[in-house]
């Protein structure tokens, strides 16, 4: 429960950000590319801490580390409500994302060294379902708290939650198999492009590209989208505290499919999902199609999400396992910092939405052909 705060913050901070934006946008000006650079910054961010905060785990202890990252990400969140212009509140997003980049990759190999097997993949699911609650928590504010007080005292909010976490997190258990060993972050790297593990590492790299550019491409803009559809701010948060709410049962049927059939025809079954969802949301003509198209796109997209997060850990051995997970999920930043950057130039270059969305589609028919003809799902490798 206490490692699943993990998510909740990292999906609380998405969808802020994501209902930040329309507000900073009139308060500063901004340009739609601008506007794009902000959610940009934030993967650029957590790219380089999933990297550097993933190979520290393994060297000097995952209690620590997380400890650490969600302390950046509470102070840096503070920060964030006293920032004046744009370029003040880009610096401190990607402050954030650092303590955020980090605290995933951090969290999953924590799960992933405490239980083996189906029971594993089910735990590692399960608490990626936090991000649901994170969001339906954000979705609540920026619903109810935010039109009356401003973003600023919200963001504050999210800062006084992770200092209560700071402090439960104090009770985790200490770890017995840290390395005192003084490798360095090269020869960790040079660990996961070994021969025995570099298929893994180039398709679990692409995936996570491709599924964190269809996610942050998508729900970032998602309220600025639906303005654009022609329903007002306060519809837009409704409707996307409406849509929220799917993302719970697609993390648990993702979780009872686990020991009925392969994870990657668990993952394929999500994409293709995730797909008609992009599909049918970018070509909705009505209210209805709108809702239904967020509904599966909430629903599967998460959901895929949180197989990958399943899937990442069982493919490299404990000892450098939280460099793996933090490698293959920065090259997945890439795409997070792409995805948004890119649908803020097309909106910017009067591109159509229906377009838009195409890139999703494509995106996902390329990563369920990695899927299912470059990984390969080893079950031996799942060890402890």
């Amino acid at each position: 429960m206490v490692l699943g705060t993990a998510w909740l913050f990292d999906a609380a901070d998405v969808a802020l950000l994501s209902f930040i934006m329309p507000l900073i946008k009139k308060e500063w000006a901004l340009t739609p590319g601008l506007l794009g650079s902000v959610g940009a910054i934030t993967t650029v961010g957590m790219m380089v801490g999933a990297i550097w905060f993933g190979y520290l785990a393994d060297r000097h202890g995952k209690k620590n580390i997380i400890m650490l990252t969600l302390l950046i990400f509470t102070i840096s969140n503070l920060g964030l409500a006293f920032t004046q212009d744009i370029y003040q509140f880009m610096i401190i997003r990607f402050i954030t994302g650092l303590g955020l980049g980090g605290e995933l990759p951090v969290a999953a190999t924590i799960i992933a060294d405490s239980f083996s097997g189906d029971r594993r993949s089910k735990m590692l699911i399960l608490v990626d379902s936090f991000w649901a609650v994170g969001w339906i928590f954000a979705s609540l504010l920026a619903f109810l708290f935010m039109p009356l007080y401003g973003w600023r005292p919200t963001v504050i909010i999210t800062s006084l939650m992770a200092i209560y976490t700071l402090v439960l997190r104090r009770h985790l258990p200490e770890e017995t198999n840290v390395k005192n060993t003084k490798t360095n972050i090269k020869a960790s790297i040079s660990q996961i492009w070994s021969p025995e593990h570099r298929r893994a590492t180039i398709c679990l790299s692409l995936l996570w590209f491709i599924i964190m550019f269809v996610y942050y491409g998508l729900f970032l803009w998602l309220p600025s989208v639906l303005m654009t559809k022609g329903f007002n701010m306060f519809h837009s948060f409704g409707y996307t505290l409406l849509t929220s709410f799917a993302q719970l049962p697609g993390y648990f049927l993702a979780a009872y499919l686990m020991d009925k059939i392969s994870r990657k025809k668990v993952l394929a079954i999500y994409l293709v999902g995730t797909l008609i969802g992009a599909f049918i949301f970018g070509t909705a003509s009505s209210n209805a199609m709108v809702i239904f198209g967020s509904i599966l796109l909430s629903f599967f997209t998460l959901g895929a999400w949180g197989i990958m997060i399943a899937l990442t850990p069982t493919q490299y051995p404990i000892s450098h396992r939280g460099t793996g997970i933090g490698f293959t999920q920065a090259i997945g930043r890439i795409g997070a910092t792409i995805g948004p950057y890119l649908v803020g130039l097309s909106l910017g270059l009067k591109v159509s939405i229906t377009m838009i969305f195409f890139y999703f589609v494509i995106a996902l028919l390329i990563g369920i052909a990695i899927l299912l003809f470059g990984l390969i799902d080893n079950d031996q490798v799942d060890q402890k």
